[in-house]
């Protein structure tokens, strides 16, 4: 196990990374959905169901490509590294679900599905990474 301080950081850092692509994307995607008034109002709920799998739609092709880019920069052990961005998107997300409980910002379905696909889309992320690197 040679430097393992540096793949500490390498691989916190791949985590890392993929957050920091999918979080401005899905807040810059918001944004500009609340610009062309396709959604309500900053703070007002989002109640219709067509704008709720909206987001979910882009949320999660943006877990995906997330979780594909932790893959790509992990030091080691590319899916591993996905799934552990995996997890810690689901816990978040889950923590969002039971905090909308009592704040009627829009259907608690979608912050649940939300969580519920995560995992998933870290686990494709990670496929996709090893799709295109299995052909080199």
């Amino acid at each position: 196990m040679s430097n393992p301080p540096r793949n500490l950081w390498r691989s916190t850092g791949a985590i890392v990374l993929g957050f920091a692509v999918v979080v401005p994307l899905s807040l810059g995607t918001d944004q500009l959905f609340h610009v062309l008034d396709v959604y309500p109002p900053w703070g007002q709920p989002m109640w219709e169901t067509s704008d709720n799998l909206l987001a979910l739609s882009y949320r999660i092709v943006y877990g995906v490509l997330g979780s594909y880019l932790t893959a790509r920069f992990a030091p080691h052990d590319p899916m591993k590294h996905a799934m552990i961005g995996g997890a810690i998107g689901f816990v978040v997300s889950a923590m969002g679900a039971v905090a909308a409980i009592n704040m009627e910002l829009g259907p608690l379905w979608y912050p649940v599905l939300l969580a519920l696909t995560a995992l998933p889309c870290a686990w494709l992320g990670g496929i996709l990474h090893r799709m295109r690197y299995a052909q080199r």
